[in-house]
């Protein structure tokens, strides 16, 4: 029973029997256990190299699957690149694994429609990814005229039912980067739903009520939206608590209050159009700490247990394993994992770095102690 729960009363702001997975929940002494389908991540950066090497086990021992980002250098744009980097991947996964790695293509002004029926037949690639042009890291080789190069291979992608991962930043810079998204779903992304609604487009890392809108807008099945930890529980206030603060700059960068409230609320209220995506994106300690600092929230290792949070603090637990485990799938037209994993709401701290050969990795939440615990059963 709930009483017997070392536990504060905000944890469970609903009755246990209005717990919709209240089959999965469970008290085992002083903790409380969550059983959970195994989850995806569907945005996530593996790098290459040592990099790679480095950071894979961090997302391989709590996701099943994970599309994974093709801006490396040089960027994936070929089916054939795909295959080889997925093969990469693959050799060094933790003994035992069984994480698989979906694929992507990274879109440019020269993608060819051939090339999108050659990543349709391949069962390696599931999707696209628009950079534009200078939008993020790596993204120097983007699109820099999405109607006017791209619109043949967005015909044969929407044939062939391959989803448009989309960075949705304007890089104007005469655009505030605080309205480049905003800007973007107003100049691009509602004029790309309206000429092609057959295409499934997902909205990546949104960060603005804007975004939450839009998404709400769309048929659903037809536009969804990747949420990351960063997005749900920081504020651009992180970026300069204190004094600068280098592990919390990302792009999209970090929003003002009103825009992560309706971020939370919209995921965890329930809808099937938004779903996990950490958006983690190692980077060593000195590209981070410099003069000219990378963009990119290293969340992995922690990634499962912020998003619970994010779901006890709306008191919304029952509803944490659909944007974890359901959604992504069902809109990819995926299976749903058959494997679990438990959450255990017991206190852990945060390393404060990843050593590895190449240098340190500064996780997100780097020293502080975090509630919840995932393992796989």
């Amino acid at each position: 029973m709930i009483k017997s729960l070392v536990l504060p009363c905000k944890a469970l702001k609903f009755p246990l029997e209005k717990f919709e997975g209240r089959k999965q929940l469970r008290c085992k002494g002083t903790k409380m256990e969550l059983t959970l389908t195994q989850p995806d991540d569907w945005h996530l950066h593996l790098r290459d190299g040592d990099l790679l090497e480095g950071v894979v086990s961090h997302s391989a021992s709590h996701f099943g699957r994970a599309i994974v980002m093709p801006n490396l250098k040089p960027p994936v744009t070929t089916t054939a690149a795909a295959v080889a980097y997925r093969e990469s991947i693959l050799k060094v996964l933790p003994v035992n694994s069984n994480f698989t790695p979906l694929m992507t293509l990274y879109l440019t002004d020269k993608t060819s429609p051939e090339e999108i029926k050659r990543a349709r037949r391949s069962d390696v690639v599931f999707a696209v990814k628009l950079y534009p042009a200078g939008a993020t890291t790596n993204s120097q080789d983007g699109v820099t005229d999405l109607f006017g190069k791209c619109l043949p291979v967005l015909e044969e992608m929407a044939e062939q039912n391959m989803p448009l991962l989309v960075h949705g930043e304007v890089t104007d810079t005469n655009v505030d980067i605080f309205d480049r998204e905003k800007v973007f779903i107003e100049t691009i992304l509602k004029p790309l739903v309206q000429r092609l609604p057959q295409l499934k487009v997902v909205m990546e890392h949104i960060t603005t009520m804007d975004a939450v809108r839009f998404v709400e807008s769309c048929k659903e099945g037809s536009v969804a939206a990747t949420v990351t930890p960063q997005h749900l529980l920081l504020n651009r206030n992180s970026l300069f608590q204190g004094g600068l603060q280098p592990h919390n700059y990302c792009l999209p960068v970090l929003k003002r209050e009103i825009h992560r409230d309706a971020i939370v609320a919209a995921v965890t209220g329930g809808s099937k159009r938004f779903f996990l995506g950490t958006d983690s994106a190692p980077h060593e300690r000195r590209r981070k700490e410099c003069a000219c600092g990378c963009a990119g929230i290293y969340n992995a290792p922690v990634a499962l247990s912020l998003y619970a949070k994010v779901f006890e603090d709306a008191g919304a637990l029952d509803k944490l394993e659909a944007f974890t485990s359901f959604n992504g799938p069902d809109f990819y037209g995926l299976p749903r994992n058959t494997s679990k994993i438990k959450m255990t709401r017991t206190p852990w701290k945060v390393p404060e770095s990843f050593s590895f050969s190449f240098g340190n990795i500064i996780p997100m939440f780097a020293g502080e102690t975090l509630e919840w615990q995932p393992s796989v059963m």
